[in-house]
């Protein structure tokens, strides 16, 4: 497939990340990496990566410690500029950026301290969303807490959860808008098998309704079928 730039987008004479996104199908989605390479300074650390995901596909990737899991998903979500390489979408709007199309939680849980557990969620709804009504907004987060069992906690300043509840908090942002793909840095930090399996069932459940997750980690997070991209081994394809 040729690769295109994103139409309007500019790179100011930086290599470009190549960006193609296209209106091929109004329900199915292919994430395409080819020939990423995303470097540090001058050091390597991903070179010559290329995989696809799908629609109703799970993408786990593992690897040691500075293999590279956490580049990957920084450059997949927008936030680093690959030196070479294409990052592909087909089957979003038009004129929709990757990033318009998905949810990264990283290592960071990125919750207001001094706000509830609700008004946490509530203003990620609107943030992430702002065509939601009120309604809407009190819909997804009464279902984001109750699939994350922290409805108990609703009320209580997320500065005084544990740091198991912070990190369910912050993985609960992915039920308050309506993303497909799903960009998930080690999300069961902190979690108790209980959380994780909680944590499994809502991704099994986006993968089901035809979304993509790809989940940077060291464990197994009883996700399934998912395929595995081992890093460490040097992957050039998956």
């Amino acid at each position: 497939m040729a690769a295109a730039s994103h139409p309007g987008q500019e790179f100011c004479g930086k290599p470009p990340l190549l960006i193609l996104s296209t209106r091929t199908s109004e329900t199915f989605l292919i994430l395409s990496i080819e020939n990423l390479c995303v470097t540090r300074g001058e050091r390597p650390i991903i070179d010559g990566l290329s995989f696809n995901v799908g629609s109703g596909e799970a993408l786990v990737v593992m690897g040691a410690n500075g293999s590279g899991k956490t580049t990957l998903l920084r450059a997949l979500a927008g936030f680093i500029q690959p030196k070479s390489g294409a990052i592909l979408l087909d089957g979003h709007s038009e004129d929709a950026r990757i990033s318009d199309a998905c949810h990264y939680v990283g290592h960071l849980n990125a919750i207001k301290t001094s706000q509830t557990v609700a008004e946490n969620l509530s203003f990620y709804a609107g943030f992430l969303d702002d065509t939601l009504s009120q309604a809407e907004i009190s819909d997804r987060v009464e279902d984001a807490l109750a699939r994350f069992a922290l409805d108990r906690l609703a009320s209580v300043p997320s500065g005084y959860l544990s740091a198991g509840q912070k990190r369910r908090l912050a993985l609960a942002r992915v039920l308050c808008a309506a993303r497909p793909i799903w960009l998930l840095d080690e999300p069961t930090t902190s979690l108790d098998q209980e959380s994780t399996t909680q944590l499994a069932s809502v991704i099994n459940a986006h993968v089901a309704s035809g979304g993509v997750a790809i989940a940077a980690t060291h464990l197994d997070l009883g996700v399934g079928p998912a395929r595995t991209l081992q890093l460490d081994q040097k992957a050039r394809s998956a």
